[in-house]
């Protein structure tokens, strides 16, 4: 009798297991996203031309995002984030504030992505990966978008002891980036 309570015991451990590590996280809490899933957005400037393109891709744990900008978009770096509504109406606050379902701060929002370099020709590129949402998250019933700041990002990293005045709620939500310069709806594809 006691080998079969280890067995039993065993064979649930087994298929606990092996349904954790096939289950596909997201920060938004466990929603599970097919491998090899892809959305994409198209950013918009606020006349409402295009201005670069994100595409996203499901690859395992993490979402792999490939970034372009291309053209009219002044020279330096942008803060670059997702935004919690699929609505894109200029000036774009209709998107919302950052995605941040665990109520975390900035720079530790789900949403905060690397800031974006943009060369003298108006050109940026970027690829990285996270897993701090899945594809899921992103396409719930209100969606989500990109947003392309005006401005440089400083990720709240403001020194209360060098600065004064020291930095206000908007500077540690939304690290200065300034305007909303460009937005994208991200879609499944």
């Amino acid at each position: 009798m006691k080998m079969a309570w280890i067995l039993v015991m065993m064979a649930v451990v087994v298929i606990a297991g092996a349904s954790y590590l096939t289950e596909k996280r997201g920060e938004a809490g466990g929603s599970a996203s097919k491998e090899g899933a892809t959305a994409r957005a198209t950013l918009r400037n606020t006349a409402g031309d295009t201005v670069g393109a994100v595409k996203l891709e499901q690859d395992g744990d993490l979402v792999k995002l490939k970034v372009q900008v291309d053209g009219s978009v002044a020279p330096g770096f942008h803060g670059f984030h997702i935004h919690t509504t699929g609505v894109c109406v200029a000036p774009f606050t209709s998107a919302g504030g950052h995605y941040n379902p665990s109520a975390a701060t900035h720079p530790n929002h789900a949403g905060d992505l690397p800031t974006l370099y943009v060369d003298a020709d108006g050109q940026a590129e970027a690829r990285f990966s996270t897993d701090r949402f899945a594809l899921d998250d992103l396409l719930g019933a209100d969606g989500s978008a990109f947003i392309l700041h005006a401005g440089r990002d400083n990720y709240a990293n403001i020194p209360t002891d060098r600065y004064e005045p020291d930095p206000d709620a908007t500077t540690l939500a939304t690290g200065d980036a300034g305007s909303r310069f460009a937005c994208g709806v991200i879609e499944a594809r």
